[in-house]
């Protein structure tokens, strides 16, 4: 169901837009409703790419960085709070001083957001609320907001770069650390990371098998494939800014590794990893293998039984379980779910 806040909030005049000049909207979601603002004035900064996407077939001007100056923007905030305070600031830069509107869900800390915006001693108003989220208009010297530009954090020795917002900024998830060690030794061949973030799981593997000819780094979100580009410095990697559930390499690979998402937002969403899943059958040559790492309660086995010819687990902890799956299935690889097969 689309968030109509923004919407019903100029429509009621809770929020005001200027009436000319070009607008940014920073990271709205496929399902926002946008239909209040002039299509032809607004350039939509989204760099996930299945978002990125659906804004670009319905013919809005779609981005993954601003181009230019703008007389006013709206901000949807992201679940990361600094990541949310760097788009805000950036907004404000960009605009020279507002008007931006923010909005976003309390699942998304729009309330912090609000009260921390306001003790700044900028102008801001007060919070619309619907929906089960809220929406307030900034107006300010940017600089006010120059401490809310976050900087990246170097990780392992210097050797790889996040930035808050993309997934597991802090370190390096455990799951992913798990399925580094799991992995068997000569590794050769193509080999994908699909859904590589910031680029962990690639540069381990490269550094650990030298027989690897190429390693394609899949992922959907354009500032993680940034922090990988600089984190994985190996001529071996090829980079793809791309929906792990479309894309589609020039020739099947050996290997894929996969640490597959869960969750849209805060909610549980297993058709992400059976995408994900799904993908890598698909993507694989007839003798390829998958190495998987995943929660222990995600009932993924079903669905890999489903894809490939043989699905055992190699390794776990108390809250991961490390799976490989080998031969996928003739239709999996045509892109439909076959019958049968055993897990190990």
């Amino acid at each position: 169901m689309p968030d109509t806040r923004l919407t019903l909030a100029l429509e009621s005049g809770a929020a005001s837009l200027p009436a000319a000049g070009r607008l940014a909207v920073f990271d709205a979601p496929a399902e926002a409703d946008l239909s209040a603002l002039p299509k032809a004035r607004v350039q939509i900064v989204q760099g996930f790419a299945p978002d990125h996407h659906a804004w670009e077939e319905r013919g809005w001007d779609v981005v993954v960085e601003p181009e230019g100056d703008f007389a006013g923007a709206v901000v949807f905030t992201p679940r990361a709070k600094l990541a949310a305070r760097a788009m805000v600031a950036q907004a404000l830069e960009l605009t020279s001083g507002g008007p931006v509107i923010v909005d976003g869900p309390k699942a998304h800390g729009i309330d912090s957001l609000h009260k921390a915006a306001r003790r700044t001693g900028a102008e801001v108003s007060a919070a619309f609320a619907k929906a089960h989220g809220k929406l307030f208009s900034v107006q300010a010297d940017p600089e006010l907001f120059a401490h809310w530009i976050a900087e990246g954090a170097i990780l392992l020795d210097g050797r790889y770069r996040t930035t808050p917002g993309v997934f597991s900024a802090d370190g390096v998830d455990p799951g992913s650390a798990l399925l580094v060690r799991a992995l068997p030794r000569g590794l050769r061949g193509r080999v994908a990371d699909l859904g590589a973030g910031w680029g962990f799981l690639a540069g381990e593997a490269l550094a650990a098998n030298p027989d690897i000819a190429e390693m394609h780094l899949v992922e959907a979100d354009y500032v993680s494939l940034l922090c990988a580009s600089a984190g994985v410095q190996d001529t071996r990697a090829r980079l793809h800014w791309a929906d792990v559930a479309r894309f589609v390499p020039d020739a099947p690979f050996d290997h894929v590794l996969m640490n597959p998402p869960f969750h849209t937002g805060r909610a549980p969403d297993p058709a992400l990893g059976r995408a994900f899943l799904a993908a890598a059958a698909r993507m694989l040559a007839p003798h390829g293998s998958a190495f998987i790492v995943a929660n222990r309660h995600l009932p993924y086995e079903r669905d890999l039984v489903s894809l490939f010819g043989e699905v055992q687990e190699i390794g776990d902890d108390p809250g991961y379980k490390i799976i490989r799956a080998a031969r996928p299935r003739r239709a999996a690889r045509g892109g439909r779910l076959a019958g049968g097969g055993k897990i190990a």
